[in-house]
């Protein structure tokens, strides 16, 4: 089921209806059951998996706390790593590693197709070993009830695709008694209305432009396969941050708080900023659970470096089975590495502001072609593409026979409306002012009301990071 279908604009009113009539002690348990609904209807059989990895994780977690053998705590702790990367493994990269390994030694084996990947499996999987691996390390004791854990695992606006919430920022919130009248409205509508303006709006159109370069390389340019990717940088963010707002919005008539996931990468002045900014939930959980568990920066100076260069590898390698996912890994790696060094040596120098967005988006839009690319054959040929300017690089003639000049227009003004609001988010620029931002708020979202009916796709497109 997704956010922008059809059947979502009557399973969500009947969930809310149902949940504030139920008495405040069965409400978790609705909770659960519409969370284990909302999943079923992606494919029936991945919800059976979804509950024997969270229910498993949920026993392994009170065996560990209740052991004093260390040795034992140590070796329930990876089972449930193993049993959880191993079904992320046999999902996500079993075929790409079979296939892989017939190419390279040329066996006689056939090659073998994909297979589908359970919705949000790294998501949900990935906020599962966290509670793991936090009973483990002390941080708290597994007093929950189990329908309470799965709840926690899989309350369905963020389990598809984030954020991934931590134990102690979401189960506290199911254990209170909330009410009605509790429910912040303003919230809710601001957060809905503007994560389904980027989705519907902004993404999906994008989607009409950026597919076809991306699946018919040789046919452009080298300005229209940069720009394509530009156009990608600005769709994928749309993508992935209008379903975190969605989400986020949709968790507060539940009157729960979901983490913030967003804060503006696309304003960044360097990489270390962006990833400060960007899918927040995700790189904080690669930060505590990875990069702590290789030495963190408690380590000589050159192995500090390389934990950083394997956690921007590995978190690549995680988005999917595909070298171009392990390349957009590496770059980032490197260029942050970079930037670690540049500081080092340079400390005073202050890089202009402007001059470190222009720097940031470039570089995001080179790297994030990887991201899209179908093969490392398609990314050699953009790249090699893009770095030679041939006769007629600055033609944008075959891109403009794609759509209309209208259709872009439209493209470009909505762009322009997307950075205008990020940039007031930034810098306050209407909201110092009171009066005036107490009129053009409601009249802002007004008008992304109207123009979601009027330009919104609603071809019930699947949101990016569902793949993941």
């Amino acid at each position: 089921m997704l956010f922008n279908s059809l059947i979502f604009t009557i399973f969500l009113p009947i969930v809310f209806t149902i949940y504030w009539l139920t008495p405040s002690k069965f409400r978790n348990y609705f909770l659960l059951l519409a969370s284990y609904y909302f999943y079923y209807s992606y494919n029936p059989w991945f919800l059976f998996l979804l509950i024997g990895t969270s229910s498993l994780d949920f026993y392994l977690a009170k065996l560990i706390s209740v052991s004093n053998n260390n040795y034992k705590k140590k070796l329930l702790l990876i089972f449930s790593l193993v049993s959880n990367i191993g079904v992320l493994f046999i999902f996500k990269y079993f075929v790409f590693c079979y296939n892989t390994t017939v190419t390279t030694f040329n066996l006689p084996y056939s090659i073998l197709n994909n297979i589908i990947i359970p919705a949000g499996l790294s998501f949900y999987t990935f906020q599962s070993i966290s509670y793991t691996i936090d009973v483990y390390r002390g941080k708290y004791k597994p007093d929950d009830t189990l329908s309470d854990f799965l709840l926690y695992v899989s309350f369905f606006p963020h389990m598809v695709a984030g954020p991934i919430v931590r134990y102690n920022d979401l189960m506290p919130q199911f254990k209170i008694t909330t009410y009605f009248k509790n429910i912040n409205w303003q919230q809710f509508a601001t957060l809905v209305i503007w994560g389904y303006f980027k989705k519907l709006v902004i993404a999906d159109n994008l989607n009409l432009i950026v597919t076809p370069v991306f699946n018919d390389v040789t046919a452009f340019t080298g300005i229209e396969l940069l720009l394509a990717g530009f156009l990608f940088v600005i769709q994928v963010y749309c993508d992935f941050s209008g379903y975190s707002d969605i989400a986020t919005g949709i968790a507060k008539l539940f009157n729960i708080n979901l983490s913030l996931n967003w804060r503006r990468p696309l304003l960044s002045k360097s990489l270390h900023e962006f990833w400060k900014r960007n899918h927040i939930s995700i790189t904080t959980w690669f930060r505590d659970y990875l990069y702590i568990g290789l030495g963190g920066n408690r380590v000589k100076y050159n192995r500090w470096l390389l934990n950083i260069f394997l956690v921007f590898v590995i978190s690549g390698f995680w988005h999917g089975a595909n070298i171009t996912f392990i390349i957009w890994g590496t770059m980032h790696g490197l260029f942050y590495i970079i930037e670690i060094l540049l500081m080092k040596k340079f400390p005073n120098v202050k890089v202009p502001a402007f001059l470190g967005r222009l720097y940031l988006l470039l570089f995001h839009t080179i790297s994030l072609i990887a991201f899209r690319a179908i093969d490392v054959m398609d990314l050699r040929f953009i790249y090699k593409r893009i770095f030679s300017f041939n006769s007629d690089y600055f033609s944008l003639k075959t891109l403009l026979n794609y759509q209309d000049r209208l259709y872009f227009l439209m493209i470009f003004l909505m762009i322009v409306i997307l950075f205008f609001k990020e940039i007031n988010e930034e810098y306050a620029i209407i909201n110092k002012h009171k009066t005036a931002y107490s009129i053009l708020k409601p009249m802002a979202f007004i008008s992304f009301i109207v123009l979601i009916f009027i330009l919104g796709n609603f071809s019930a497109n699947t949101f990016i990071y569902f793949q993941f």
